[in-house]
């Protein structure tokens, strides 16, 4: 179902100022990938951390521990789903970054693996994931310090056990040889929005995200932020 209402609208040009105009902005969009590739470059050179306990998770095989969350391959990229202990179902934000999360063969073929893991034990977790028809993997940390460890759970573990206080994220792991595992990177908020989301997507139309903190022309159809969120299976299409 579309919201766009009203009658706001780009300016009309010829086609020759509207390649001129292209012109112009293209420039800027050269100069702000040239200044990612430095900032990517420069995160490929940043410290890691190894992570010393010895967690363990709950998976449909079973439960299992950080290295075999790998399955195999060297690198890791998990996504810190908010989905606490006591919900029914799984956040509408996560759900929309998983929604629009890359093919996974393609990240096998660089030796990367990509996962989901939430505190919701995981007899809540596999109905949800089913009713969305993900194939992602997805693990349970109940019962663990992981989130809390990791910044995105309540303040502390004993005290947060049964709240569900937690917070979304995408962390990045590497295994050595030996099976230690390390954290490369770690991102959360707007920092996820460009990881293989449709927030990169609508940030080229015209009109934007429509959301009231947007920089946008006088007019430009707006709303609450968050508030059209849904889950996939809840929009009225």
């Amino acid at each position: 179902m579309s919201e766009t209402t009203g009658t706001a609208m780009p300016g009309i040009v010829s086609r020759e100022e509207w390649l001129a105009a292209h012109e112009r902005l293209l420039e800027k969009e050269k100069a702000h990938t040239r200044a990612r590739d430095a900032l990517n470059a420069e995160r490929r050179r940043q410290p890691m951390w190894r992570l010393e306990k010895d967690y363990v998770f709950d998976g449909p095989a079973g439960k299992l521990r950080m290295p075999a969350l790998f399955d195999g391959h060297r690198q890791l990229i998990l996504y810190h789903f908010m989905f606490g202990p006591n919900a029914d179902q799984g956040c509408n934000g996560c759900s929309m970054v998983v929604d629009n999360l890359c093919h996974p063969a393609h990240l096998h073929a660089r030796d990367i693996n990509l996962i989901l893991v939430s505190r919701a034990p995981l007899d809540r977790i596999e109905p949800f994931r089913q009713r969305m028809r993900w194939n992602l993997p997805w693990y349970s940390s109940h019962g663990s310090d992981f989130n809390f460890d990791l910044g995105v759970g309540p303040a502390a573990p004993r005290a947060g056990e049964h709240q569900d206080g937690e917070m979304f994220g995408m962390s990045v792991f590497l295994r050595d040889d030996a099976n230690r595992v390390y954290q490369t990177y770690f991102t959360q908020h707007r920092g996820v929005e460009y990881l293989g989301s449709s927030f990169s997507l609508f940030d080229i139309t015209p009109y934007g995200r429509r959301e009231d903190w947007e920089d946008a022309p006088a007019g430009w159809p707006k709303g609450p932020r968050y508030s059209w969120w849904r889950h996939h299976d809840r929009y009225e299409l």
